[in-house]
């Protein structure tokens, strides 16, 4: 679909070299993103754009991809495979964002994980597309798989040598369980070392034999380090590190400064018999209330165009509202939803080797908003006109009254909250998805 701004019935046709160079000039990103958004917000029915060709975005990152589901009918068993290799690598997949998001730092590699699923619904409307690193995930989970099968020997014996050590330290049984246990630690890296080399399919993690015999073909070709760091190489290269720490980062910087100083009035009262910092109070749950109701819009036009600039188009995130108010309202309304519950689970600080499981929770929990975001995107930027004004004042006043319901709750947690008064900072329902 090639995107085009309206001329009036006077006007000369325009040409389609015309008409490119002006989309261009209207979505270049060295240009100064207050022009860009001046420029579409002339008129109601110039908030066009085209899905195919994402303005300033390095579409549709290169991933491993799942291979086409095959016919049932023509082939019922490469059709079983396909599903058992899906809903695997959703979980892996799962897993993955789960222990990732669990650990400082890395958690911002999730959050743009998460805004790149927004972005490619919102530029190409197509659920399959909320499901990048899908292809790869399984790779990550058979690793995990295969570690956890072949660490529960070493548990076993070095159960075994704790045991002999405790009923005779000095007896001939607890130094051959000992022994045991060292040789089976040292044997037991070197064949993970070949496992992961080879590329780390779980079939790897199976078959010592194997892995021995390829060991001394790469010796005898004198090959294994290169083999080795291509294979690790490619595994790590198709995680995106690099292009989703930029977009966490971004989305994260982007969304905090519309959120911070509201957030900090809003946590202002310490001593209720002051006014001032009751009026404090109240205007900052003002404020809050107003940035929750347009932060979602803002964020999802960001992760679209990949332009740190979008945070400050609210003139035309109100007009996306305008575009699709039913989808906007079931997107945001769903985000704020499934988000209070999630503050249950900070009213404990789990230990950090159990952060991991809790944080599932919440991936599970943000996943599906940030899908409905993308789409309510894609609906707002394919429909031409606004929708019917009492549909809008509809949606908006239900919109209105749901985020301050949201807001009034949210003033409550810091009761709850294990963080305290922190807790109303976090958001992770549009910041990072951790229970910390």
């Amino acid at each position: 679909m090639s995107s085009s701004v309206p001329t009036s019935s006077v006007e000369r046709p325009r040409l389609p070299s015309e008409l490119r160079n002006l989309r261009a000039e209207s979505l270049d990103a060295d240009a100064n993103p207050d022009d860009v958004g001046e420029l579409n917000l002339d008129e109601a029915t110039q908030l066009t754009v085209d899905p195919a060709v994402p303005p300033n975005v390095e579409e549709e990152l290169v991933v491993d991809r799942l291979p086409p589901f095959p016919v049932p009918w023509r082939n019922p068993l490469k059709c079983i495979a396909w599903i058992v290799r899906t809903l695997f690598g959703l979980a892996s997949l799962t897993l993955l964002l789960a222990i990732s998001a669990a650990v400082p730092l890395v958690n911002f590699w999730v959050l743009g994980y998460f805004l790149d699923v927004t972005g490619r619904i919102g530029r190409t409307g197509k659920l399959r597309a909320a499901f990048p690193l899908l292809g790869l995930a399984p790779r990550f989970g058979s690793i995990l798989l295969g570690t956890w099968l072949c660490v529960l020997p070493l548990r076993l014996i070095s159960g075994a040598a704790s045991d002999a050590v405790l009923i005779d330290p000095n007896g001939r049984a607890a130094a051959g369980w000992q022994f045991a246990s060292k040789a089976a630690s040292w044997l037991m890296v070197a064949h993970l070392c070949m496992a992961l080399a080879r590329g780390g399919a779980l079939s790897c993690f199976i078959r010592p034999i194997k892995n021995f015999r390829w060991l001394r073909a790469r010796w005898r070709d004198r090959d294994y380090w290169e083999r080795a760091s291509t294979a690790i190489g490619q595994f790590l290269t198709g995680l995106n590190a690099k292009a989703y720490y930029s977009i966490g980062w971004r989305g994260f910087v982007g969304t905090f400064a519309w959120l911070i100083i509201p957030s900090a009035l809003y946590v202002s009262l310490h001593d209720p018999s002051k006014p001032g910092q009751i009026i404090t109070m109240l205007v900052g749950g003002f404020s809050l209330w107003l940035t929750l109701m347009w932060a979602p819009l803002l964020q999802a036009r960001f992760a679209a165009e990949n332009r740190l600039g979008a945070f400050r188009e609210l003139k035309t995130a109100r007009e996306l509202f305008c575009r699709a108010p039913f989808a906007w309202l079931f997107a945001i309304v769903l985000t704020y939803v499934f988000a209070l519950p999630l503050y249950l689970f900070k009213a404990l600080s789990p230990p950090q080797d159990a952060m991991w499981f809790i944080t599932i929770i919440f991936v599970v929990s943000i996943f599906p908003t940030k899908v409905a975001l993308g789409w309510a995107y894609q609906r707002s930027m394919r429909r031409p006109d606004r929708a019917w004004w009492p549909w809008r004042i509809l949606c908006r006043t239900l919109l209105m009254a749901i985020v301050g319901i949201y807001v009034f709750i949210l003033f409550f947690t810091p009761a709850i909250g294990e963080h305290g008064r922190r807790v109303v900072f976090e958001h992770h329902a549009l910041l990072l998805p951790v229970p910390f």
